[in-house]
């Protein structure tokens, strides 16, 4: 059986919103009993040959029109392909360059034309540094872009004593591993240092959309393939909760990495806007006698008032899932994240020796959630600290509470699908949830206070459910 996906109406709309906008910037499971495939095998576009979406296409391969192979699917292809739903999105990923939205974008930053364009290629079709024969850029993000260059595992995978083991040692990516398929998908979904797949500040205001990402979420979105027993048998069966968490600490890593970067972190004489929050600036102004300042203060910050603040999203994520699942490192991760915030007022070279310490933590959170169990109560228990007093006096920000409710959503899907909640147990928080949802909608309408309480009636229901 495929892993059900049991989104509410609302949040599909959300989530397969957020999917699309951060897709115009790439439109890009570990089990509880399988040990970590060695991420040192994950792609490097320096090494292999792509050969093209083309090369995947045949009748006994990936290309069938109906799902109705005996090991998988076989028509991976027609669903990378499908129009209708998010799943597509990989596929059209090329084919928006010529949108009338990006050649707007591109006429306001100068390019001439985004379709053969280094800065936008690199995320909207398959960056590759060697090509074979039936590679096309048109093709969008292709097969490759995920599962790495081919040249070394294609005619491999399919013999008869294929492995994943063998196919990951020439060179296949190992997407069952959290750390490894965070690693490619942030490099578009969030950024990376590599050519074209930076979307800063300008690239925004010239009407790219946001970047945002949960790795779980956008997994699901984009899974082509059904895990059933002989995908568990194979990789290990996925533990989302895993996935979500390993998301979060290699996404906060990232960012560290990218702003310690002078290149990518200033703007001539400014900072990069890209890592601060957005609604820190872009909020309505009051300018009468009797105007009060609208921000609230954030624990979590310790930073001047009016100073733009970090977009810290992840960080706060991470701090409930510490809390759980690696209690011991909570204090000095608490500790090493407001050092952090307060060196931003101090100038950049002591943000950037915060950076570097919190960027150690985040690599280290990383790690040992890779090998963490997240069993159905460590679950719940995350769920509650993101929900209740202990996190959510730090929602003060759109950002982080889109994050937020992604992850109680999340989170309660891992639930389910696992079979440790039933569908007729969730529905009762799915409202609550919705309701919050609802209070993230539209950034423009953001309401700091009423969004923490429509998330924090989900708290007794939670506590119901465990």
């Amino acid at each position: 059986m495929g892993k059900d996906i049991h989104w509410k109406s609302s949040w599909s709309s959300l989530a397969a919103g957020l999917f699309c906008l951060a897709l115009a910037g790439l439109a890009l499971f570990l089990s509880a009993i399988a040990a970590p495939a060695p991420v040192a095998a994950a792609n490097d576009l320096a090494e292999g040959t792509h050969l093209g979406v083309a090369s995947c296409g045949g009748s006994t391969c990936h290309g069938r029109q109906e799902a109705d192979g005996e090991v998988v699917r076989q028509d991976e292809l027609m669903r990378w392909q499908e129009e209708s739903t998010p799943g597509g999105a990989h596929s059209r990923a090329f084919r928006v360059l010529r949108e009338p939205r990006s050649i707007a974008i591109a006429k306001r930053l100068g390019i001439k034309d985004a379709a053969s364009s280094d800065q936008c290629l690199g995320c909207h079709s398959t960056p590759a540094a060697k090509k074979g024969p039936r590679f096309l850029a048109q093709d969008g993000v292709g097969c490759e872009a995920c599962h790495g260059a081919s040249s070394g595992w294609l005619s491999a995978h399919y013999a008869v004593d294929a492995s994943h083991a063998k196919n990951v040692s020439l060179g296949l990516t190992p997407l069952d591993n959290p750390k490894a398929r965070a690693s490619v998908c942030l490099d578009c979904h969030f950024g990376s240092a590599k050519k074209g797949q930076f979307v800063d500040h300008r690239i925004m205001a010239a009407g790219h959309p946001r970047i945002s990402f949960e790795m779980d979420l956008f997994s699901t979105l984009q899974q082509h393939h059904d895990e059933d027993v002989d995908y568990v048998r194979r990789k290990g069966a996925t533990n989302s909760v895993r996935f979500w968490a390993v998301g979060q600490a290699m996404a906060l890593e990232r960012s560290l990495n990218l702003f310690t970067k002078p290149a990518l972190a200033t703007e001539g004489i400014f900072p990069e806007f890209y890592f601060y929050d957005c609604h820190s600036c872009h909020r309505q102004i009051y300018d009468d006698a009797s105007a009060r300042p609208t921000s609230i203060n954030n624990p979590g910050r310790p930073i001047p008032e009016g100073m733009p603040p970090y977009n810290d999203e992840n960080m706060i994520m991470l701090g409930a899932a510490i809390r759980v699942a690696a209690p011991d490192m909570a204090a000095d991760f608490d500790a090493r994240s407001k050092a952090f915030h307060a060196a931003m007022a101090r100038g950049r070279g002591p943000a950037v020796k915060e950076a570097a310490r919190l960027r150690q933590s985040a690599t280290q959170l990383a790690d040992r959630f890779s090998r963490a169990s997240f069993g159905r109560d460590q679950t719940f228990k995350i769920m509650e600290t993101i929900a209740g007093q202990a996190i959510s006096p730090r929602f003060t920000d759109y950002e982080g509470s889109v994050q937020s409710v992604m992850a109680i959503d999340t989170l309660l899907n891992g639930l389910v699908n696992a079979g440790q909640v039933s569908e007729v147990a969730a529905s009762s928080l799915r409202g609550q949830i919705n309701t919050a949802y609802a209070a993230v909608d539209d950034p423009n309408s953001y309401k700091p206070l009423k969004f923490r309480r429509s998330l924090g009636s989900a708290v007794r229901t939670i506590r119901s459910l465990r």
